[in-house]
C-alpha cells in the first residue's frame, strides 16, 4: 500500500517522502532546462525542439515568482527557496515562441523543482 503523501521542511527545504512519490510519473531529469521567455514568463521542463526562438518543453512547469536566488543563473543551479516561491502544476507539453534564454538546469536544482508542490492559494 502506497504511503500518505507526507512532506517535512528542514532548514528552509520542504522533502517529501520517497515512498509517498508515485513512481509512474517519475522524470527523468538529466534534460532539463530553463527557459527565460519576452513575455510568457520562466519555464522548465525537458526540451523537445528549438526552432530559432521557438522552443518546445515537455514535463513543463512555470515559475511564477522565486526566492532564494538572485537570477535565473542561480536557479538552475541552487533551485529556489520553495516556501517562498510560486511553481505551476506539470503539463505535458507546452510551445514558448518567444525563448531568450536557455540554460541547463543541475540535476539536484531539476529534481527538486520538478518535485515540488505546486503553488496554489
Amino acid at each position: 500500500m502506497k504511503a500518505e503523501m507526507t512532506t517535512i521542511e528542514i532548514n528552509g527545504v520542504e522533502y517529501v517522502r520517497r515512498d509517498s512519490v508515485d513512481a509512474s510519473v517519475a522524470i527523468n531529469t538529466d534534460n532539463i532546462v530553463l527557459i527565460r521567455t519576452y513575455s510568457a514568463g520562466v519555464h522548465f521542463g525537458t526540451l523537445k525542439s528549438r526552432n530559432g526562438k521557438e522552443v518546445i518543453l515537455t514535463n513543463a512547469r512555470r515559475l511564477y515568482q522565486w526566492y532564494g536566488a538572485c537570477s535565473l543563473s542561480q536557479v538552475a543551479i541552487d533551485g529556489v527557496d520553495y516556501a517562498n516561491s510560486k511553481i505551476s502544476v506539470i503539463v505535458p507539453e507546452i510551445v514558448l515562441t518567444e525563448a531568450i534564454e536557455i540554460i541547463p538546469m543541475a540535476r539536484n536544482a531539476a529534481k527538486s523543482m520538478m518535485e515540488a508542490t505546486a503553488w496554489k492559494k
